[in-house]
């Protein structure tokens, strides 16, 4: 599939008002805007050393205020991204965020609580293959990140396919100085040899080795509880956008 820039985007900002939004501010009020990813931090901190049902029930008031202020920083940015993407505009914080309890079926490790808040802004859903914008918040593990993960085998083959139609558009983009400034490695794993069906002489081979198509900036837990996280955070997104039109453009065919 052609892929082409719209040169044409609207630039505004939107709030949807519902029941969810309304009620995460209510409870987000008392909290300072520049002290949310502080308390978020914080609480995550404890919950890694008190990862049990007991403390978390004894202390649920503090995890309601983290929930609260991390909430209400998704609200902030899911406005933001609206600016530059408006098919964001619609969602709601309940759409791009997790539940707090793990799934402990098939894993040894049986703690009851993730250690991190995490937010997928993803205009058709966090659960769908369409690439979508990531936040993290874990104590020594903050990044910033974005993409299309766990694909089809017929999806990601299909991506691969758009890349080596279209090599130098892709190519401009994620070569960007901006884009590989700030994102470098592309994809979270990669296969050791160019796929079979594939050109061989490919000139860049290591845009279809992926196995997903993301991209990921590791920052310092100091980044989110700047002032100005939420511009930082969206420029960072700003800059990914033409790569998640690209995969977007052929993702969304299926």
């Amino acid at each position: 599939m052609e892929f082409s820039p719209d040169s044409k985007r609207k630039t505004y900002y939107f709030c949807r008002p519902n029941q969810n939004c309304k009620l995460m501010i209510l409870m987000s009020q008392h909290i300072p805007s520049d002290k949310r990813a502080e308390i978020c931090l914080q609480y995550l901190r404890q919950i890694a050393v008190n990862n049990n049902r007991e403390w978390f029930h004894e202390h649920r008031d503090l995890y309601d205020e983290a929930r609260a202020a991390f909430e209400s920083m998704v609200h902030d940015l899911i406005v933001r991204i609206a600016a530059f993407d408006p098919s964001v505009q619609y969602l709601t914080v309940a759409d791009c965020t997790y539940r707090f309890y793990r799934d402990t079926r098939f894993s040894p490790d049986k703690s009851p609580y993730k250690r991190h808040f995490g937010a997928y802004i993803n205009a058709r859903g966090k659960k769908s293959n369409h690439g979508g914008y990531y936040m993290h918040l874990e104590p020594e593990g903050c990044l910033v990140a974005g993409g299309a993960y766990c694909l089809p085998s017929d999806v990601l083959r299909a991506v691969r396919q758009s890349i080596c139609e279209q090599p130098e558009t892709f190519h401009r983009i994620v070569g960007s100085d901006p884009f590989h400034s700030l994102f470098p490695v592309l994809g979270e794993t990669r296969v050791k040899t160019i796929p079979k069906g594939f050109p061989k002489d490919f000139p860049y081979p290591e845009y279809i080795r992926c196995k997903d198509y993301s991209c990921c900036h590791p920052v310092p837990e100091d980044f989110f509880t700047a002032p100005d996280w939420l511009e930082r955070t969206a420029g960072m997104f700003e800059i990914m956008k033409p790569f998640l039109d690209f995969v977007n453009a052929t993702i969304d065919e299926f």
